[in-house]
């Protein structure tokens, strides 16, 4: 380390502008989440049993995962000022880099063979799809998000039933996996919008946080009708469908129901089922929390450094974590011990604090950093004091 004064000075000046303290909190616990949901012991959510609420982690940290890297596009590509047409064709190639890293990771991790639904190559992919969406103002992303969320899982989930749940590379891993692209732009565009809106203001805080309460209340309360009503879990592709020709698809139609389907989705509310229910739910759960890190990142700056410390670095600190699972494990094997979720927490806070107060960015960070100055940067021009090949 070439300064021996700069673990001093990290105190005072971390987190400070430009830098939004607040959103590397709630990037902290999204970490920390994704850990809990990972290798966690966490027993059925009850709302008056405080001991099971550890149970949130599942579904809801990876969501806020998503909505925090919307807000995070939106800060790197102008933050509240639409980004220039003359800079547009600059920063679509920084974020194809810095998709295009990630994605690389991902697959790295998934090499591992852990039983996690890595979310890293869907991230890196997202990247590259909120292109067309730079220019967008707040109110057409927001459009954009409640089309997504309102319309998305019910279109999805009759175009599958009426295909008969196609099984291809792309199909599941982009519409019918752990991380369906209609729910998961809705979350980005979301959070590409409250980037827009000045997000380090307390107005735009406070206003964040009462949206969230709001959706949260609907979205699990849809879930909770839908479940009164006998129509609770996510449809089971393929379930029962299998077809030879025409003569058996009507037969294997019957056995999809595709209107079912449809509103199963419409209602759907547990993790991972990709339903408007959880959407709306479980964005407006993400959008509260980052609201709530906002406002306490002010008064409760000291406590909380070392949990933005963590949320500096998400891309080092997940990876890290998936590798520790993968060492302690072992290939395939599953662990599910709160202790270690707890040796992990702890080992995730003092790791990225020491080495945020002495190397600053993360490893991984600035690896996906130089991804994207190489896939922007401008070929120099030849030398024209060379030999002339042209006859």
């Amino acid at each position: 380390m070439k300064d021996p004064m700069r673990p001093m000075r990290w105190f005072h000046e971390f987190g400070r502008p430009p830098r939004i303290l607040g959103l590397d909190i709630a990037r902290g616990l999204a970490i920390l989440g994704m850990a809990g949901a990972h290798i966690g012991d966490t027993p059925t959510f009850d709302w008056t049993d405080v001991t099971t609420w550890t149970d949130l982690v599942h579904g809801r940290s990876s969501i806020l995962f998503a909505v925090l890297a919307g807000v995070s596009i939106a800060l790197m590509t102008g933050r509240s000022a639409l980004p220039d047409r003359e800079r547009l064709p600059g920063i679509r190639l920084q974020l194809i880099g810095r998709g295009a890293v990630i994605f690389v990771i991902g697959l790295g991790l998934e090499m591992l063979n852990t039983p996690i639904a890595v979310i890293l190559t869907l991230y890196g992919l997202l990247y590259v799809a909120v292109i067309p969406f730079l220019r967008w103002r707040p109110w057409q992303l927001l459009v954009g998000a409640a089309v997504l969320a309102l319309v998305g899982p019910a279109l999805l989930a009759l175009l599958g039933a009426l295909t008969l749940y196609p099984s291809g590379a792309g199909v599941s891993f982009v519409l019918y996996g752990s991380y369906p692209i209609t729910a998961w732009m809705a979350f980005v565009l979301g959070g590409m919008a409250l980037g827009r809106l000045h997000v380090e203001r307390i107005h735009t805080a406070a206003v964040a946080l009462g949206i969230g309460v709001v959706l949260a209340v609907s979205g699990y309360g849809l879930g909770g009708l839908g479940q009164a009503a006998g129509l609770g879990g996510a449809p089971d592709p393929g379930s029962g469908a299998s077809s030879s020709g025409w003569d058996s698809y009507p037969q294997a139609l019957v056995a999809t129901d595709p209107l079912g389907s449809a509103l199963r989705a419409v209602v759907a509310v547990e993790p991972h089922s990709g339903g408007t229910a959880e959407i709306v739910g479980s964005g407006g759960f993400a959008l509260a929390v980052i609201a709530l890190c906002l406002l306490l990142s002010r008064p409760l700056r000291w406590p909380l450094l070392p949990l933005g410390a963590l949320g500096s670095m998400p891309l080092t600190a997940y990876t890290g974590h998936v590798i520790v699972i993968a060492l302690v494990s072992g290939p395939g094997a599953f662990i599910s011990d709160n202790a270690f979720w707890g040796a992990m927490i702890l080992g995730l806070l003092l790791a990225t604090t020491l080495w945020s107060m002495c190397m600053g960015r993360g490893p991984l960070e600035r690896l996906v950093g130089a991804g994207a100055r190489a896939m922007a940067s401008v070929p120099k021009p030849m030398s024209t004091t060379g030999p002339r090949l042209d006859p």
